[in-house]
């Protein structure tokens, strides 16, 4: 299972200190998703190595509107193994779920975010993960923590009716954020999903990293076939 989250300077904790606090807490891997333009200066294998966890560079792009985010899509998709853009306004996730580039809609509840079965078919259609953002039930309450918790359910019951593809995260700016892959799949539970959906929510980050490297290696050509000796020879 992969967590997903934001390492300094996007968030508060160092790469290698997200390495170590989720490979402490049974995490098979780490995505360190980072804004565009703000991604650390970091080793990845070597924060890999030390640690014995999986570390996955990626890029959550935040736009400001379909063109900036088009735009910033176009110009990295071949250089970062996991890409996300962020949600937040029934606009701009209707544009990532129509973007067959982007892995990930990522926080597609949050502010004035909403999603309908237009969204969903979308995403579903072209590939996109929507992500399950469970940072508001972990980290708010009172009326912000209901508010948050009726976006969850209406989104799950959406994904689950059209068997769309997604992601699950606690979404953490700072190791003191992470949560153990057991508390995350408790919490999924208060929103209807059972202990397996979590599960494999959290393992999708992993999929996604290991199809994504392989098309970014050179020596993928269609699905099932690669590039070998012969042809590098030829």
């Amino acid at each position: 299972m992969y967590e997903a989250v934001f390492a300094h300077p996007d968030g508060d904790s160092t790469v290698a200190r997200f390495a170590a606090t989720a490979a402490s807490d049974g995490y098979d891997g780490v995505v360190v998703r980072s804004r565009h333009g703000s991604r650390p200066d970091v080793d990845y294998a070597a924060v890999a190595e030390e640690y014995d966890i999986d570390v996955v560079e990626g890029v959550e792009v935040v736009a400001e509107d379909r063109s900036q985010a088009s735009g910033t899509v176009g110009s990295i998709r071949e250089s970062v193994p996991l890409l996300a853009v962020r949600g937040g306004t029934p606009d701009m996730n209707r544009f990532v779920a129509e973007s067959p580039k982007v892995d990930v809609l990522a926080a597609p509840m949050q502010g004035r975010g909403d999603v309908n079965h237009v969204i969903v078919k979308a995403a579903k259609r072209n590939g996109v993960r929507l992500e399950f953002d469970l940072s508001g039930v972990l980290r708010k309450d009172g009326g912000a923590r209901v508010q948050a918790l009726r976006g969850l359910r209406k989104l799950r019951e959406l994904v689950a009716y059209y068997d769309a593809p997604f992601v699950v995260s606690a979404r953490a700016a700072s190791h003191l954020e992470l949560r153990a892959p057991r508390e995350l799949l408790a919490v999924g539970e208060t929103i209807g999903f059972d202990r397996g959906q979590i599960r494999s929510g959290l393992e999708e980050w992993g999929a996604l990293a290991a199809r994504n490297r392989e098309l970014l290696s050179g020596e993928f050509i269609a699905p099932g076939v690669e590039t070998g000796e012969h042809e590098e020879d030829a």
